[in-house]
């Protein structure tokens, strides 16, 4: 007799049989009974509260039997986390993504409650990056030069989200139809973040949204009177750029899909490009100009590749050295970018020039959460906290030191080199480059424009880039063996 040890715990049926039981009757005359007594105290609320539990324990239910929804749910939370705050107060809203992470791990191990969890997927350099430079963020608390666990724990994702979610990542996107999810996600929030753009642009912001910008926002948001959009990202900068990379990876994801699919992906595609625009971010054009000449390279097509040179050529000309469209704000925004002599740049480099002489003896950086306005809430008086790090690895630099930077760049330029020498020497399948070749396109372009904004660490470009890594990492399991494919064309 054979027994089954891969039975899912969650997978239980339970008859009717059972209601007859006294123990079952006593629960269910004890759970009326407190559901009375809640609705007869909290009224209003206390339906509220009944209904987030119920759908709460629907949802814990999905969770547990399916892990990778987790993973899901962590990218649209992603995407709306920091909106929300303005609308809800005194909720520490930004722990939801970390809450999310541990109950997904915990559905993981529970769902392979009469099995061994299999972390061989996982087994993989990157992976082992991850845990160096999330050991080197925690050996940031030790920092002499940070004073604020506070501050430390305000920015701890730059090292916990990387470690985690590459390793949540390569354990449950595993197969075609997981990485087609994630980007139907993926495009499903980008454009209901264009369309609040829209909204926001050519009817005016919310209440929540404009005690915001009174706050303080309205000093970068407005400009001239005009509104820099930023839909319900954190501001128009993350908005710019992650737009700007959802369009180029949905694009160039397009290639790969037929039908209504190609339809939902274009339209991902040219939303996200167009909300790139609205933003009034100029450094997000980097985005697509980088990311696009980084899909020709990858093709190896020497005709696609002179064609898209031409193209992001004329496109330079265009912004650099002529004056259409200037009656166009976005238009005459995003041409700032091609402008050296541009004032916000010259700020930049004088402000990385203060940084340099007082990092010169601090190879470690100031600490995690040390440096840029977002600072001044834990140590108003700090040096750094009133020294603008705009860039991200000006970030990273002021908060981590040159060790800290040279690591990060370490890591993101040996998972883009390896990445791209698969796609153009090693994998066979067409459908698979084009695949991992988006997400390198697309993590081309945030690299660069990264540069000019705080980008890559930010909602929710970091755990889409994060995710990106670990998938661009693993393109093996994504690939269909050429025989198929051969006998699949023979066929048509």
């Amino acid at each position: 007799m054979t027994i089954n040890n891969n039975i899912n715990p969650f997978d239980k049926n339970s008859g009717s049989a059972r209601l007859a039981q006294p123990k079952t009757v006593m629960l269910l005359f004890v759970a009326m009974t407190l559901l009375a007594l809640i609705l007869a105290k909290m009224e209003i609320i206390g339906v509220g509260l009944l209904l987030a539990l119920f759908f709460g324990g629907i949802y814990l239910y999905i969770l547990f039997k399916n892990p990778v929804v987790g993973f899901y749910t962590a990218i649209g939370l992603n995407f709306v986390l920091l909106g929300l705050g303005r609308y809800i107060k005194g909720v520490p809203l930004g722990f939801g993504i970390d809450g999310i992470l541990v109950l997904t791990f915990i559905a993981l191990f529970f769902s392979r409650f009469k099995e061994r969890l299999d972390w061989s997927p996982a087994n993989k350099d990157i992976t082992i990056f991850g845990a160096i430079w999330l050991g080197y963020c925690i050996f940031q608390i030790a920092n002499p030069e940070a004073h604020s666990i506070e501050a430390w724990i305000a920015g701890r994702g730059i090292g916990f989200y990387f470690f985690f979610f590459v390793t949540l990542t390569f354990l449950l996107i595993n197969s075609n139809k997981r990485l087609d999810m994630f980007l139907y996600v993926w495009g499903v929030f980008s454009i209901i973040a264009t369309i609040k753009g829209v909204i926001q642009l050519f009817f005016g912001v919310d209440a929540a949204e404009q005690e915001w910008l009174n706050a303080g926002a309205a000093q970068t948001h407005v400009l001239f009177g005009k509104l820099r959009v930023f839909s319900f990202f954190s501001d128009a900068g993350q908005f710019g750029a992650n737009q700007g990379y959802s369009g180029v990876v949905a694009i160039i994801y397009s290639m790969t899909k037929k039908g209504w699919s190609k339809i939902f992906f274009i339209t991902v595609g040219v939303l996200g490009l167009y909300g790139m625009m609205i933003s009034g971010t100029r450094g997000a054009i980097s985005v697509p100009l980088v990311g696009f000449m980084t899909y020709f390279v990858l093709s190896k097509n020497i005709r696609i590749l002179s064609v898209g040179l031409s193209v992001i050529i004329l496109l330079f000309i265009f912004f650099k050295y002529t004056t259409i469209a200037n009656g166009n704000d976005q238009i005459r925004r995003m041409r700032g970018a091609f402008d050296p002599n541009n004032a916000s740049l010259q700020v930049r480099l004088d402000n990385q020039k203060i940084l340099k002489g007082y990092l010169a003896s601090r190879p470690f950086g100031g600490g995690i959460g040390h440096a840029g306005d977002k600072a001044q809430r834990f140590l108003p008086n700090a040096f750094l906290s009133h020294v603008a790090t705009d860039s991200w690895y000006v970030l990273i630099w002021a908060e981590m030191g040159i060790v800290g930077l040279i690591l990060h760049l370490f890591i993101l330029f040996y998972v883009i080199g390896k990445a791209t020498y698969k796609v153009m020497f090693k994998i066979r399948d067409p459908i698979t480059k084009l695949k991992i070749g988006a997400l390198i396109s697309g993590m081309a372009g945030v690299m660069v424009a990264s540069y000019g904004n705080a980008v890559l660490g930010g909602m929710p470009t970091a755990l889409l880039f994060y995710a990106s890594m670990a998938i661009m990492s693993n393109p093996e399991i994504f690939e269909t063996p050429i025989e198929e494919v051969e006998v699949d064309l023979i066929n048509k």
